[in-house]
């Protein structure tokens, strides 16, 4: 359950206040007066058996004796009493509930207990949705709701503030009266009982009032859900995030490399970015960043042109942003001879522009003006400095004129005062984000470029790298049940070397020796040098017991080594069973780089994927980067790249690189693994070594969770991300015999989804996008190519032709979020329409509607689309034509 009856709570027509009171600070007389002054429009009740009327509104003694359904019910009353309370609004129809009583599951097993029966209760009657319980309640300012007990509703605006907590509510709706920011909702979630953060995310991205979310985190549930929503959401409009306890310490110590180095907090992050979502760090930003989003201008880039009146204030901003790793707009030879010609000759003459301690309002508009014309300049920050002679309000109106002709962000810092008060106040009144200091402006300002330029990495094409399996892979799963058979929750260097060898990551293979004698032969087999390691299931870090040796050269040397490993192990881990001692090839490479690259199962957002500097200084450096599976090329290229050893990856100070295409691939072949192995619980490749020529991974060790065969999850429900679903990969022939393939699209078809479109006609195009289609953009395929398998599918039908793949159809799902409705469209080339390929797309489309429960299909089409009207038609859709005199809507019912 996602959206489905949310309308009940934050647009009713009718609320009932249980716990209603005359007593002057209770929750309950709090409640009753902010809906009351509030001027919310609908019907308000009072229950309490105490009173007949309360604050002017009916008082009944249960809410099943309100002679009208209610909408929404607010329950202000004892914990004890909420269960009962629950039952008998399921009994009254009501369907929405908010629960302001606290004393549930955050203060021990008895309110955990009282949780329980509730939502035992709340299953009774479906659809009923619940806001907390533990919350400050909900305010919907366009709907001029106030369901809260919070001193006063904020002003209207267009973000949306969800909180996991109720006293930070607090002080963010007293901040946003003095800065005079609206929001178009305030939610207090409590402890998501029901109504959970996934759940408004899809919901306020369907509402007209809402462009932006900020949300505080404490913990989150049900990660695919939350994924899918913020990665849907952050496609058009920002999420900001703070999330709290970013230090909390693992409930379990981890065994290996990897869990030592993927942290809670860094996996929040992982997740962050992988949603496109903008994390701040401090409490104060969050007022900052609020403030930013709230006047919705977003940079096409982070290219900053600083204008100021004062030398000192501007090289203070230049110094806040070069820290940030921000860009300082280089202006145009342009715009500075347009400068010069009305400037004072002593003006700075680049970047930072400062216009001098004398300027008018009138230089000062004149400088934006011709600055925000700039096509070097994405965003600019005027900093005023009161002088003598300067006129702050009159400068301050200057600037909100010109911000009104121009799309670019213009940020301000009015420094001072009584002196800059009124001209603060008139950008708050005119949507223009100000701050008391350059450097508070720069740190906003950078948080919104870190939110454009996130999206752009997510939705950058990869190149097609072919790492594909058949879709049964049965060696993959003998190999894994035969390792599970042996008996070992941590799998040694040789089993763990056998799994990735199976998916085709290259490993040094290792051979194990029980005795020396056999160590030297395995040797000689190998070839010297080689290495050789401890294998025990006891011991995760071998080096730190002398579990290795490199580079043995001899018979003599390998006798040796054996006897050093087993007897060091032996001292350092008396009840270690040691099952004897792996040899392998040595390999080494000049030019060679270490890697760790890792995976390790979260509690909340499953496989995580890590890579990092390796060898035994991994933990040392913590140089790594995360991120969650599946990953393509792109992604996994990003991980790489934010790698502080990148440089000597690509080849530092004119050495050679190694080969980044097949660490990528590894990256790549490792998500396929963790994603169709749920047993999996931690994976350490240490080191992976990485050569010009290629990479091997000459250490391993598999962690699994038996568990999971006691509860086999769903197909890859254990991941926080629905990866591609090659189960819906089939062959399909059209009429005339051309055999073609049905998938779903990936992001690296968006060259081929291009040239499909480029040789469709107007005609085409405009049956099926209703409108003319001048150009086909980057932005318009991240709509169809970049999609949330669990949400919305694109098939395409695709044939080989002169060795070339090439699309010749799509057809679109687009699911809502609880699955109920879908819309579907369908286009076919022009040199492969009349193939019957229309009835093959529509007919799998549907079948893929009824698998997934969706109970209505519905469609858009041109009157004078012939063709489609008649696939329509012969699957039983109804036509309605006369909604619309130049569109035929047409509806399916599924069963």
């Amino acid at each position: 359950m996602s959206v489905y009856n949310l309308n009940a709570i934050f647009r009713p027509e009718s609320v009932a206040v249980i716990g209603a009171s005359s007593k002057d600070a209770s929750v309950g007389n709090t409640v009753l007066k902010n809906l009351t002054k509030g001027g919310f429009g609908g019907h308000i009740f009072a229950i309490n058996p105490k009173y007949d009327e309360l604050e002017g509104h009916p008082c009944f003694p249960k809410i099943g004796d309100v002679p009208e359904k209610v909408d929404l019910a607010v329950i202000c009353t004892p914990a004890a009493t909420v269960p009962n309370l629950v039952q008998q609004c399921g009994e009254a129809g009501v369907r929405g509930i908010i629960i302001l009583s606290a004393g549930f599951r955050e203060v021990g097993a008895d309110g955990k207990k009282l949780e329980e029966e509730i939502a035992k209760t709340a299953a009774k009657f479906r659809g009923l949705r619940i806001v907390g319980p533990n919350c400050l309640g909900v305010m919907a300012t366009h709907s001029a709701l106030n369901a809260s007990f919070a001193a006063a509703a904020p002003d209207k605006g267009k973000v949306a503030f969800i909180s996991q907590s109720g006293a930070l509510c607090t002080a963010v709706l007293d901040w946003a009266f003095q800065e005079q920011i609206g929001f178009s909702y305030f939610v207090s979630v409590g402890n998501m009982l029901d109504v959970d953060l996934g759940d408004l995310i899809d919901y306020f991205a369907n509402d007209p009032w809402t462009e932006s979310i900020f949300l505080y985190v404490e913990s989150v549930k049900e990660a695919r859900k939350f994924m899918s929503a913020c990665r849907s959401f952050a496609r058009n409009k920002p999420i900001i995030v703070y999330k709290a306890g970013r230090f909390a310490k693992s409930a379990q110590a981890a065994a290996s490399h990897t869990g030592a180095m993927a942290g809670v907090d860094t996996v929040y992050q992982a997740a962050f970015d992988r949603a496109g979502i903008v994390r701040v760090n401090e409490i104060s930003d969050i007022f900052d960043c609020t403030a930013l989003l709230a006047r919705r201008k977003l940079p096409k880039g982070g290219r900053l042109a600083i204008v100021t009146n004062a030398g000192g204030p501007g090289v203070m901003a230049t110094d806040a942003l070069l820290a940030r790793n921000g860009e300082l707009a280089e202006i145009s030879d342009e715009t500075r001879e347009k400068l010069n010609q009305f400037l004072p000759a002593a003006w700075s003459h680049s970047n930072p522009i400062d216009i001098l301690g004398d300027a008018d309002p009138e230089r000062l508009a004149k400088t934006l003006e011709i600055v925000q014309a700039d096509s070097e300049v994405d965003a600019i920050l005027v900093v005023f400095s009161p002088q003598a002679m300067s006129q702050p309000t009159a400068a301050a109106q200057a600037v909100v004129d010109v911000s009104k002709k121009t799309t670019k962000p213009i940020l301000t810092s009015w420094m001072g005062g009584k002196a800059t008060h009124e001209g603060v106040t008139l950008f708050n009144a005119a949507n223009i984000p100000t701050y008391r200091a350059p450097e508070e402006a720069v740190k906003a300002f950078m948080y919104l470029v870190s939110y454009v330029r996130t999206h752009d990495v997510l939705y950058e094409t990869p190149r097609d790298i072919p790492v594909g399996f058949p879709l049964e892979r049965s060696r993959m799963h003998t190999v894994f049940e035969s390792l599970l058979g042996e008996g070992n929750d941590t799998l040694s260097e040789i089993q763990s070397k056998a799994l990735l060898d199976a998916y085709e990551i290259p490993v040094a293979k290792p051979f194990l020796a029980r005795d020396a004698d056999e160590a030297v032969q395995l040797a000689k087999r190998t070839g010297f040098p080689v290495a050789m390691k401890l294998i025990s299931p006891q011991i995760t870090h071998k080096t730190d017991v002398g579990g290795v040796e490199l580079g043995v050269a001899s018979d003599e040397k390998v006798r040796a080594a054996f006897d050093r490993i087993v007897q060091s192990a032996k001292s350092h881990c008396p009840d270690a069973h040691i099952e004897g001692v792996s040899v392998q090839r040595m390999i080494t490479h000049a030019s060679g780089v270490e890697l760790i690259i890792g995976a390790r199962r979260d509690p909340v957002f499953g496989p995580v994927l890590l890579v990092g500097a390796g060898g035994t200084s991994a933990e040392l450096f913590q140089d790594t980067a995360l991120e969650l599976p599946p990953v393509n090329e792109r992604l996994a290229r990003r991980m790489l790249e934010s790698l502080r050893i990148w440089p000597l990856l690509k080849g530092y100070r004119g050495g050679p690189g190694v080969d980044v295409d097949k660490l990528i691939e590894v990256l790549i072949r490792m998500s396929y693994l963790v994603a169709d192995f749920p047993e999996i619980q931690e994976l350490d490749i240490n080191p992976l070594l990485a050569t010009p020529h290629g990479a091997v991974a000459l250490d391993a060790r598999i962690m699994l969770d038996r568990s999971v065969r006691l509860n086999p999850p769903r197909r890859f429900s254990h991941l926080a991300i629905r990866p591609y679903p090659e189960e819906l990969v089939r062959p399909a022939r059209m009429s005339d015999g051309t055999a073609c393939t049905l998938r779903p699209i990936k992001p690296e078809d968006e060259p081929l989804w291009h040239d499909f479109h480029a040789n469709c006609s107007q005609k085409t195009l405009w049956f099926r996008f209703r409108s003319l289609v001048k150009e086909i953009t980057h932005d318009m395929a991240t709509r169809f190519c970049f999609i949330d398998y669990d949400r919305e599918l694109t098939i395409v039908a695709e044939i080989e032709q002169d060795f070339q793949r090439k699309i010749v159809g799509v057809a679109n799902i687009m699911a809502d979020a609880d699955r109920i409705d879908a819309e579907f469209a369908v286009i076919v080339g022009d040199d492969y329409q009349g193939l019957g390929l229309g009835s093959v797309l529509t007919d799998y489309c549907l079948e893929i509607c009824c698998d997934w429960g969706i109970k209505t299909v519905l469609a858009e089409t041109s009157p004078d689309n012939q063709r489609m009207l008649a696939i329509f038609q012969e699957r039983g859709f109804k036509l309605d034509n006369k909604t619309s005199p130049d569109a035929v809507l047409c509806r399916k019912d599924l069963c």
